[in-house]
């Protein structure tokens, strides 16, 4: 699709300066442990995803990163070059008109924290799939990746060729080819492949007129009942800041469906655990929150910010991450107890060795990703096909929905296929 073409798209979608400002869609990156997903958010960005002191430590993402970022179009450059993350075209400084919003989810590679992609893919439109030029591809955490994209439903996939600072012509040509055989037959099929250095900042504007063409922001119905996925959940209050002056807690995540607005009363489900069990929360939404925007009113896509009238020792320290939120009494029932028709995978996605899986029996003990919601489970029953999984931590789950299943092997909680609730 030429250049022309994008823009002439997004003025028929009737997006104005200021909603083009506003994050519309989640851009999930994601990718085998130090291909550059952090480096590329904030090439795109201009924020350093790794915040958390054991994420500077240990040099990896540990948690669920966020970011936003507009693009831009020059009116008087051509081509590619046209397409930028800033406001002032870096090559002639012009001013630059905003296109579009997105909230990029930077995902961590590292094997021991499947969880948390598992988690994070549920809240994506699409995905941005990293993978380093000056390594054999697919590494183990490329491939476990791909299959979380394609049993969570993510069809919206660019692939980012990373590093190719790092290489020979010949090398990331040899590299190109590996990444176009180990996609043959999988969702990611026919996504563009888009070279570019992260570190150095190039071929970013390509990256950027890539996604705008391939990634469209998906058709949202505002009427539906409104449903968050609460990823985060924090106490913002300083320490020592009066008692007049504190402000409820506050939830982080992404609507996937329907509208919220200032005032509403909305549940919180699973909710907050008493004493041996959980019960739903109810409050108000006192303030919301895009991309440092206060809203009045927020719909799906992009990462959302909301204050309520919540207890902040309630909030703090993410205790109500995996939650879901929306009006009184539309929420899926909150269960301990789940039935599934299971589809296993041939091979352990995420190891060298591409164990075989075995069949799921009586006693095994899973991690079932719901969602945005992950809980340890054991199998009460087990049939061909089918299996009775009673799970630790309840979850919000609806009939036909899609769940993860993860077992331990070689030390670690391994994807071993997906689950569909009876």
């Amino acid at each position: 699709m030429a250049a022309k073409s994008v823009t002439a798209k997004a003025k028929a979608s009737g997006t104005s300066a200021s909603d083009a400002l506003t994050p519309v869609m989640n851009i999930g990156i994601v990718g085998h442990v130090d291909h550059g997903k952090t480096t590329l958010t904030e090439a795109l960005s201009g924020k350093w995803t790794d915040t958390h002191s054991e994420e500077i430590k240990r040099g990896i993402t540990i948690r669920l990163g966020y970011a936003d970022v507009t693009f831009y179009e020059c009116p008087k450059c051509q081509g590619q070059e046209r397409f930028g993350t800033a406001a002032k075209c870096i090559r002639c400084f012009s001013d630059c008109k905003p296109l579009r919003t997105i909230s990029l989810v930077d995902a961590p590679g590292h094997e021991t924290l499947m969880a948390t992609v598992l988690s994070g893919a549920a809240m994506m439109d699409g995905a941005l799939l990293l993978v380093a030029a000056n390594e054999k591809c697919p590494q183990p955490q490329t491939r476990e990746h791909l299959i979380v994209l394609d049993i969570v439903g993510i069809r919206n996939i660019v692939i980012v060729q990373n590093k190719i600072d790092l290489v020979t012509e010949e090398e990331a040509l040899r590299n190109h080819k590996q990444i176009v055989e180990f996609v043959r037959g999988t969702v990611a099929e026919n996504a563009p492949i888009v070279p570019v250095s992260a570190q150095q900042r190039i071929n970013i504007d390509a990256l950027v007129e890539t996604l705008l063409q391939a990634m469209p922001v998906p058709a949202r119905d505002p009427a539906k009942p409104p449903r968050m996925m609460v990823a985060r959940s924090f106490d913002v209050n300083k320490p020592g800041t009066p008692v007049a002056g504190l402000q409820g807690g506050v939830l982080g995540g992404s609507i996937t469906e329907g509208q919220l607005s200032v005032g509403d009363e909305i549940e919180i489900a699973p909710g907050l655990k008493v004493k041996n069990d959980y019960k739903a929360a109810r409050t108000k939404i006192t303030g919301l929150q895009k991309s440092g925007r206060a809203l009045d009113r927020a719909g799906p896509g992009g990462l959302l910010g909301v204050r309520t009238s919540l207890d902040p020792s309630l909030t703090k320290s993410d205790t109500l991450g995996g939650n879901l939120v929306g009006r009184p009494g539309t929420l899926p029932p909150a269960v301990k107890n789940v039935t599934l028709t299971v589809h296993l995978l041939e091979r352990v996605a995420g190891t060298e060795t591409q164990e075989t899986v075995e069949q799921l029996k009586q006693g095994d003990t899973l991690v079932m990703t719901a969602g945005i919601s992950r809980t340890i489970g054991t199998v009460s029953s087990a049939a061909k096909g089918k299996v009775d999984l009673d799970i630790k931590v309840p979850a919000c789950i609806e009939h036909g929905q899609k769940v993860t299943l993860s077992r331990q092997i070689l030390g670690r909680w391994r994807l071993i296929g997906w689950g569909e609730a009876v």
